[in-house]
């Protein structure tokens, strides 16, 4: 994963993490944690494919979290304090696309599978085979661990700020056959 992304991939699944808190304790944390990040790094790799659009990524900036926050009405954070820095490294249309990765694993399974033709590859976002395990199949303990940030309702006015970009972009073209081409 290109080292672009390493503060947006942070600050999202931070902002996921803090929307949407885990269950109480250090194991539900961690593994809330590692669901977040597989959706994110997902989203990111996704939406930055090629080392070209994360190295304008790194050069203009994410945008923040501002809209997203008004959505959850978080919007309370004063950005210009030091402790809230890290909302500017926050890229919406990565947070909802992960959030839709959260809310429905079909999606997720696909995004996942989509990963290898971006310059990322498959094996840069997931840590190989078993790596976004906890996204695109998560165990009871996965959806206990992190309630709110697999809730598809909760989730929902997030998810559906970029939801119809993300599934366009996971949609396959038609090929000529299904168009009525030769």
């Amino acid at each position: 994963m290109s080292s672009h992304l390493s503060p947006v991939i942070a600050a999202s699944a931070r902002w996921l993490l803090s929307a949407f808190p885990p269950a109480a304790g250090p194991l539900n944390d961690a593994l809330a944690e590692a669901q977040a990040r597989h959706a994110v790094t997902i989203a990111a790799a996704l939406r930055y494919p090629t080392a070209l659009d994360a190295e304008l990524l790194d050069l203009l900036g994410p945008g923040g979290s501002g809209r997203l926050d008004a959505v959850t009405g978080a919007d309370t954070h004063p950005l210009w304090a030091a402790e809230f820095d890290w909302r500017t490294r926050v890229d919406e249309t990565v947070v909802s696309w992960a959030a839709c990765l959260l809310a429905d694993a079909d999606l997720a399974v696909v995004a996942a599978a989509c990963t290898a033709a971006t310059h990322h590859g498959a094996g840069g976002v997931g840590g190989g085979m078993g790596g976004t395990r906890r996204l695109t199949v998560p165990s009871p303990r996965d959806h206990r661990a992190a309630p709110l940030l697999r809730h598809p309702d909760l989730l929902h006015p997030i998810a559906d700020l970029h939801r119809a970009a993300l599934v366009e972009l996971l949609t396959p073209a038609p090929t000529a056959a299904a168009r009525g081409g030769a």
